[in-house]
């Protein structure tokens, strides 16, 4: 792990028929770096990670992974992989699958501290098909991490999982990193990206819209949200003041995202009977939708 770059994509592109899935991206990720990979359905994420993994040949442009093709990368067991299916033979013993995988590579971690690592050394005699959406998903992490690889992509790690499995998996998970290991996670948990990730990387439409640790993507959006419970509100109206961005709803509460919350609030306090009024600033979600409605408004 003395190479400084783990991943390389220079100008990828990536067509299906009319659709264009990947449209140019650049993307350069460092040794040790966990990089979360957000953006919505049809952004370009899975493709990009396909092309990443060498499952998809890109159309145009070029991916190296610690400086060889992806090919490469993994005969030398340097990516371990975690895809949100596949990779299950649901009649087999858990055991009896990751001694399989354990004997594909030449210095693999053994079947119990993979076990161990994941969390689910008591499934080790139990059949796949027996197993919880949340289960099968720590195999499928056990099995990333037997190659002891420099590098670890997972498509949607946590989906399936309760919250209590959700914060034990990022704790295996810090685990890996604290060893120097490389993550890749893409996932649509924005909280996750926010609490584990040291960089977000945002697509939309086939493009990289924002790069970033996780409190500069939110500081690159301006404004606050007003909670306030303002019952017989006139929509119309909120909507229309300055600064005023979008308008919400949940009964009487209502939610508005401003470029200017002084205006606002003034408005509030003076012509309507809003009270346990709260002002916050833009979260990660907040950022990620007006980027990507930016993004959309451009296109």
């Amino acid at each position: 792990m003395t190479t400084t770059t783990a991943v390389t994509l220079s100008g990828v592109t990536k067509r299906y028929g009319n659709v264009q899935a990947v449209a140019g991206v650049d993307l350069t990720i460092r040794s040790g770096e966990v990089v979360a990979m957000l953006g919505p359905n049809g952004a370009g994420k899975s493709t990009t990670i396909e092309m990443l993994l060498g499952l998809v040949r890109p159309d145009q442009g070029s991916v190296q992974v610690y400086g060889t093709s992806p090919a490469e990368a993994i005969a030398a067991s340097r990516i371990g992989v975690m895809l949100q299916s596949g990779g299950i033979i649901e009649d087999a013993k858990v055991g009896e699958l990751l001694n399989l995988v354990a004997g594909l590579h030449k210095d693999p971690v053994p079947v119990g501290e993979a076990l161990e690592a994941a969390g689910i050394a008591d499934l080790y005699g139990r059949k796949m098909k027996g197993l919880s959406g949340g289960q099968k998903q720590r195999v499928r992490f056990a099995m990333a991490i037997i190659p002891q690889p420099d590098l670890i992509v997972l498509d949607e790690p946590t989906t399936g999982m309760d919250v209590e499995s959700r914060r034990d998996f990022w704790a295996s998970m810090h685990a890996e990193t604290a060893r120097g290991r490389t993550v890749l996670f893409a996932t649509h948990y924005l909280e996750e990206a926010d609490a584990y990730a040291d960089r977000v990387v945002l697509m939309r439409s086939g493009r990289v819209v924002a790069d970033g640790t996780a409190a500069q993507i939110k500081a690159s959006v301006s404004g606050r949200t007003i909670r306030a419970t303002v019952p017989g509100a006139d929509l119309a109206t909120l909507a229309s003041l300055p600064g005023v961005r979008n308008v919400e709803t949940r009964g009487d509460v209502v939610l508005l995202q401003c470029g200017d919350s002084d205006h606002t609030l003034r408005y509030l306090l003076n012509n309507t009977p809003a009270h346990d009024i709260e002002v916050t600033s833009a979260d990660l979600e907040d950022a990620v939708l007006a980027l990507s409605a930016d993004q959309e408004a451009v296109a």
